[in-house]
């Protein structure tokens, strides 16, 4: 799987978003710790939100030190592609978080994109 933090480019990936399907299964790979630029873009063909509190330890370290690498710009563009991907953002929304609750975002060679988001205070 390649991590694309969507604040780094992918918000072309969720251009696409909008003729996406989503569904609602819970399932919750660990993000790679490697960062890679896609080759290709893949067309998503799912969305699976996950919340960072229902990840293994290891998989929520590995999120927190992406998180810490970014700048407040990243972020920012993270939270516009959300708000910019009609189908990702109603994802996001269903399972009662805002784009600005997303953390990081991955999405694999089958179009299977994961968006890790935590409650805010």
């Amino acid at each position: 799987m390649r991590m694309i933090m969507l604040a780094s480019g992918a918000a072309l990936i969720l251009a696409g978003a909008a003729h996406a399907q989503t569904s609602s299964p819970e399932r919750s790979p660990p993000p790679s710790s490697s960062q890679q630029a896609p080759s290709a873009k893949p067309m998503i063909k799912s969305i699976n939100v996950v919340e960072l509190d229902t990840l293994p330890e290891t998989a929520k370290a590995q999120v927190n030190e992406l998180v810490a690498k970014r700048s407040a710009d990243d972020i920012q563009r993270l939270h516009k592609a959300i708000e910019d991907a009609p189908a990702v953002k109603t994802a996001v929304e269903a399972k009662g978080f805002s784009s600005q609750d997303v953390l990081v975002a991955q999405i694999d060679d089958d179009g299977e994109l994961v968006v890790i988001s935590t409650r805010r205070s």
